[in-house]
């Protein structure tokens, strides 16, 4: 497989990043044996370049990968937390589930957060410094789902790499839409930080249409890579072989659809709205009885489910 520099770091990674997020606890909670079967498959084949958090629990998927592939393998990982001693927690913490000296990137996990980002956020982002000066981490960066925060980060000297939500629908891009979103993915490439891109299925909404979403988001410049989520063997298959250039029989893709919805359960539900405050897009409401969900800003990321003291939110 193909690798590429993430801007002005020197990183060499895949075009194809592994995002962790689908299979761990956050959404299809697949046991850990399977998970990391198929990551360790996915780094035999070429794969590198690993994307994870701290809210996602899933470091002891990726903990065999380590293991078997060592400083070869590129870990990208991030923390919600706007203090010092959060993020500093945060980095200790995957440090010791994976077992490694050092994280290779480490971000602000700010997907909803506009401009003012950097300065909510100041403490963690201090912590990312002086990790890095430690040798803790190599690069700080951030992920973020927002027009304007994406924008900004390319000005700020703190941050070599960024991680934007963008796809070919524009489904889940906050404080704009497509094309500003775009502009802001010009900036930053403008600015020679490194950059790799998410949701580019918009969490499953665009399965149907792969071959032409994964190739929209490849095409834009300054993107060298795409994170994909994957929790089936066959879903990595068909990765690996659209990423090595190998041709793909459109009907193999014929049974492909949408099928990841998001369920409340109204028994269970107590009208607490916690979720609808850890919602990254804004996507629920307080609803009569339970929240209500805005389909066309769901990115299906699963981040209400352990938000909810009830257990009353399913993905599935």
């Amino acid at each position: 497989m193909k690798r590429r520099v993430l801007g002005s770091t020197g990183l060499e990674v895949s075009e194809l990043c592994i995002g962790t997020l689908p299979m761990g606890p956050v959404q299809a909670n697949i046991p850990v044996e399977t998970g990391s079967a198929i990551l360790l498959k996915a780094a035999e084949n070429g794969v590198n370049f690993f994307d994870t958090a701290q809210m996602y629990r899933t470091y002891p998927y990726l903990k065999k990968v380590v293991q078997q592939f060592g400083n070869d393998v590129v870990i990208s990982s991030k923390c919600a937390s706007p203090e010092y001693k959060g993020m500093e927690e945060a980095i200790t913490e995957a440090l010791r589930e994976l077992g490694r000296d050092y994280i290779d990137i480490f971000l602000l996990h700010a997907a909803r957060v506009d401009e003012t980002v950097f300065e909510q956020r100041a403490g963690a982002l201090e912590a990312l410094v002086k990790a890095k000066e430690k040798g803790y981490i190599r690069f700080a960066g951030i992920s973020s789902h927002h027009v304007a925060a994406v924008a900004k980060a390319a000005s700020v000297p703190e941050i070599d790499i960024v991680y934007p939500i963008i796809n070919k629908a524009g489904i889940g891009i906050l404080g704009g839409g497509l094309p500003e979103m775009l502009n802001s993915i010009e900036t930053v490439r403008k600015s020679g930080k490194g950059m790799f891109a998410m949701k580019a299925l918009a969490g499953g909404h665009l399965v149907g249409e792969l071959l032409d979403a994964i190739g929209y988001v490849r095409a834009i410049p300054g993107m060298e890579v795409v994170s994909v989520g994957v929790v089936k063997e066959e879903e990595l298959d068909l990765q690996l072989r659209i990423f090595n250039g190998e041709k793909i029989d459109p009907a193999s893709l014929a049974g492909l659809k949408a099928s990841k919805q998001l369920k409340i359960v109204p028994s269970l539900c107590k009208s607490c709205w916690l979720c609808v405050d850890s919602c990254p897009n804004g996507a629920l409401s307080k609803g009569e009885t339970v929240p209500h969900v805005d389909k066309g800003n769901c990115v299906l990321c699963g981040y209400c489910t352990p938000a909810c003291p009830q257990f009353a939110i399913r993905l599935i």
